[in-house]
């Protein structure tokens, strides 16, 4: 009886986004469903896997040292595999290789099926792979996550932020079938998946591409899929705000199943720098969608993105985004420091602010997102929330972990399991996080 031969193994490691994030699960359900094995040491494995982005320059300056680290590893076991997807890949397609020789294959998020084609090939002589083909969702999947999953919705983004490589390393904006996205979310949700996350550049454009006479429409996905029996939770990232509409606020108050979260990108507060960034509107128009949001969502979390220190941004400039912030009062934001992007037009444009005063811009911005956030947080103090249980707190192991609808996270006293839906009481909230102690339910005698 002849013994087989060992199953060759894998490391991934990814960057970025959640796109991304559900893209590697892609990636691993396809090199498991072909036999490959997960191994927590990149020393141990057989190949070698980075899922890139390219959206910030610190990305890329961890990316390039986990090159080398992995080069190491290849000079040490030359039959070692190293692949590099993703967003970076896609946006340095000319020069991957000459770069970075030790690479044996390179494809774009449009491409990552591609990766079973080389591994599957007779020569592994380097590769590479950087059209805009297809969507990874129909790809085999491994999830991390039991009770919650990601659904790619859409692919690529039409809009032209001035700092934004999205649309050069994902491509155009298509979008998926809406019998296809309610077949996988059933599915999931048989496989008892509690919560789905749909993903896009822009989800609110979902369906224009697809020519049915604009019988497809985002809030009509949410309504789909709100129908499926089973579905607890259902979020999306990220809107633009040209395009949240008054039917996608009437989903979240008519639909049960749709979050009290809204993630609604504002990047600055100053109408010329918003012209500057091509985003499409005006800091008033923005405002106006907060107002139409919170008529009808009183309670519902605005969370959003800001950049720091834009070419031209001036004190005055900033000085708006500080008063923005404060108006809305948001949830919570993820806040950055500009940094160029290749290809992109805020490349070229002078970078008048000095670093010193980009860093110092952000340290008087933290502080004023930390108080709204505090402010908001402390109204649900006393009252008891649904809360999806994820697992152990991470500053208490004697703790648990959960998010509310509105996207809280909450530490808290209970007996539960990851995937379990429970109540808890709130007793405390700071800014990024609550805390209370779960309600049991009494047992009948």
């Amino acid at each position: 009886m002849g013994i087989s031969a060992p199953a060759k193994s894998y490391h991934l490691t990814t960057f970025g986004c959640q796109m991304n994030q559900h893209d590697s699960e892609r990636m691993q359900g396809m090199l498991e469903s072909l036999g490959w094995t997960a191994t927590e040491k990149q020393v141990n494995a057989d190949l070698i896997l980075f899922n890139t982005c390219s959206i910030r320059e610190k990305a890329d300056e961890k990316l390039i040292q986990y090159l080398y680290e992995a080069r190491m590893v290849k000079r040490q076991r030359p039959e070692t595999i190293i692949g590099v997807g993703g967003c970076w890949a896609q946006s340095v397609k000319e020069e991957v290789f000459r770069r970075f020789p030790f690479v044996d294959v390179a494809f774009g998020p449009g491409q990552v099926d591609k990766l079973a084609e080389f591994l599957n090939s007779d020569s592994l002589s380097a590769q590479g792979y950087f059209e805009f083909e297809g969507f990874t969702g129909h790809l085999p999947q491994r999830k991390e996550k039991t009770h919650s999953a990601w659904v790619q919705i859409s692919v690529g983004c039409n809009c032209n932020c001035s700092y934004c490589i999205v649309p050069s390393t994902r491509g155009r904006e298509a979008s998926r079938p809406s019998e296809e996205l309610v077949t996988e979310v059933s599915e999931l949700v048989a496989a008892g998946v509690k919560e789905v996350t749909l993903l896009g550049q822009n989800v609110n454009s979902y369906g224009r591409d697809l020519q049915d006479g604009g019988k497809t429409t985002f809030s009509g996905l949410l309504r789909e899929l709100d129908s499926i029996d089973g579905l607890r939770r259902l979020r999306y990232t990220s809107p633009h705000p040209k395009d949240m509409k008054e039917d996608v606020v009437l989903a979240h108050a008519e639909l049960e199943s749709v979050c009290a979260h809204i993630h609604l990108p504002l990047q600055a507060g100053s109408t010329s720098v918003l012209k500057a960034m091509r985003r499409t509107y005006t800091r008033e128009r923005y405002l106006e969608r907060v107002d139409m949001i919170r008529a009808s969502l009183p309670d519902v979390s605005i969370t959003t993105d800001i950049i720091v220190g834009f070419p031209g941004e001036t004190e005055a400039d900033f000085e708006e985004t500080i008063e923005v912030v404060q108006e809305v009062g948001f949830d919570g934001a993820f806040t950055f420091i500009f940094s160029p992007r290749r290809g992109t037009l805020a490349a070229s444009l002078p970078d008048s602010v000095p670093h010193d005063e980009k860093v110092a811009r952000m340290q008087r911005l933290l502080p004023v997102v930390q108080r709204c956030a505090l402010e908001r947080a402390q109204r649900f103090v006393g009252r008891e929330l649904e809360v999806l249980v994820e697992g152990t707190s991470r500053t208490d192991d004697a703790r648990l972990r959960g998010r509310t609808s509105g996207s809280k996270v909450v530490n808290f006293d209970g007996l539960a399991t990851p995937g379990d839906l429970v109540t808890v009481l709130i007793e405390e909230a700071s800014s990024l996080t609550l805390g209370g102690t779960q309600v049991l339910a009494e047992l009948s005698s």
